[in-house]
């Protein structure tokens, strides 16, 4: 075990939702602030000369006016589209047969997935995320290699295989029965190990069967401390596909809550063209909405109603839904997240835009006893951002008057090189296996 670790540097601690109260009601910002770190875990956070003087003894890690945050926690992405990022054009649907079909078909290769799984981690660790929940692809194969890789970085991270059965191509098909069984086999091998979470995954409704619905509503009722992750309203046209598939639905959340699959612990991944029946159900279920910004944009999906949700007091996340996303950064996504805001009339504040990163994704994936805050008994994941970290991003953060102005440039233009230090579980990330896409 490493050794314990005072960091110091300016500090946010949220002492509640910022969309639930002001800013300065919701947050603490210490210009001169530390964290304490030991065994993995937050041991204290408080002012740099209070935990100085109480801890003289212990290691120093000075970053100065850097802003020390909890780890990002992206709450929806598909880690098998990695090398199939920003490709060019299409609506959902045609960009699902041209680019991720036949790149999830490569996935049943082992070291293909094993490749691709630890390139992914690498790549978001650099960005400052220290937790995803992502889907794999219906081979066993691709979850086996994404939870080892995930193991072998000592992250807290939620996945589980894709399952489909119908209206995707020979070769990512499989059926009730074998989704049941390699998703049963595949969670008692790898829920609850270490940091691993394992989620009941059905890809949406227009790729699995009633049958196979139903099968993962059972599974998921034998199992309900495993989160359930899917898709729901993410565009027009596939909730037109929806209705003619299930036409004795009464909406689109209706396919998934006749099978047992809307309650607590249920992450629903867009949630944009939501019918006032389904906002109050899913409030009632306390299921958690997950905002996908800068993949709504690149797909052309729709804008996410953050404003009406989170009045409503929905759990909401955020993610960066790579490789529909056209980022593997949380800090781009809070910026797409501020511009899809802005043209349905809301301007997010900072400190709303900072909580939904770390601490509303947390929320989302019911984490947040772990996770996604700066506070004593939480796990130490931690990224450091350097507010000038460049030329662009200085000039303006020099000219500021409170931590505000002087973050909102990094949300706005940042990317990797923002990212001072990452640590997962109070180790630090080597920067040299980080791999960044500046």
């Amino acid at each position: 075990m490493p050794e314990p670790l005072l960091l110091l540097g300016q500090t946010l601690r949220f002492k509640a939702d910022p969309f639930r109260s002001t800013p300065d009601e919701a947050v603490r910002h210490d210009r001169r602030g530390a964290v304490l770190i030991d065994d993995g875990r937050i041991l204290a956070v408080g002012r740099a000369d209070d935990l100085g003087r109480a801890h003289p003894q212990t290691e120093v890690r000075d970053f100065g006016g850097d802003l020390i945050l909890p780890g990002f926690v992206d709450a929806h992405a598909h880690y098998p589209q990695t090398a199939i990022i920003a490709s060019w054009g299409k609506r959902l649907i045609d960009w699902l047969n041209t680019y991720t079909f036949p790149e999830e078909m490569r996935f049943g290769d082992p070291d293909h997935a094993r490749e691709t799984a630890e390139r992914y981690l690498d790549l978001i660790l650099a960005h400052g995320t220290t937790t995803v929940a992502s889907y794999c692809t219906i081979h066993p194969e691709s979850v086996d290699a994404f939870f080892t890789a995930a193991r072998a970085r000592g992250m807290r991270v939620v996945a589980g295989k894709t399952c489909m059965d119908r209206n995707a191509p020979d070769g990512l098909r499989d059926t009730p029965r074998s989704a049941y069984d390699d998703s049963r086999t595949l969670l008692e091998r790898w829920h609850g190990r270490d940091r691993l979470s394992y989620a009941i995954s059905p890809r949406f409704s227009p790729t699995s069967t009633p049958a196979q619905l139903e099968a993962m509503g059972a599974l998921w009722a034998e199992h309900p401390d495993c989160p359930m992750q899917t898709h729901l309203s993410e565009q027009t046209d596939e909730c037109a596909w929806v209705a003619e598939l299930f036409p004795e639905a009464r909406d689109y959340l209706d396919t998934y809550e006749r099978f047992g699959l809307v309650g607590p612990g249920a992450v629903f991944g867009h949630a944009i063209h939501l019918s006032e029946r389904e906002k109050d159900r899913l409030r009632e279920a306390d299921a958690s909405l997950v905002h996908c910004p800068t993949s709504n944009t690149f797909i052309g999906s729709g804008l996410f109603d953050m404003e009406g949700l989170t009045r409503a007091r929905h759990r909401i996340g955020l993610a960066t839904d790579t490789g529909g996303g056209s980022s593997f950064s949380m800090l781009r996504t809070m910026a797409a997240a501020y511009e899809i805001s802005q043209l349905r009339g809301r301007a997010l504040h900072p400190a709303e835009l900072i909580w939904l990163a770390p601490a509303g994704s947390g929320k989302a994936l019911r984490m947040d006893d772990r996770i996604g805050t700066l506070a004593a008994g939480i796990e130490a994941d931690i990224v450091v951002l350097d507010l000038a970290s460049t030329p662009a991003i200085s000039q303006r953060a020099a000219r500021a008057d409170d931590i505000w102005e002087a973050s909102f440039p990094t949300i706005m233009m940042g990317d990797d090189r923002a990212i001072r230090a990452t640590f997962v579980a109070g180790r630090e990330v080597e920067r040299s296996s980080q791999n960044g896409d500046t």
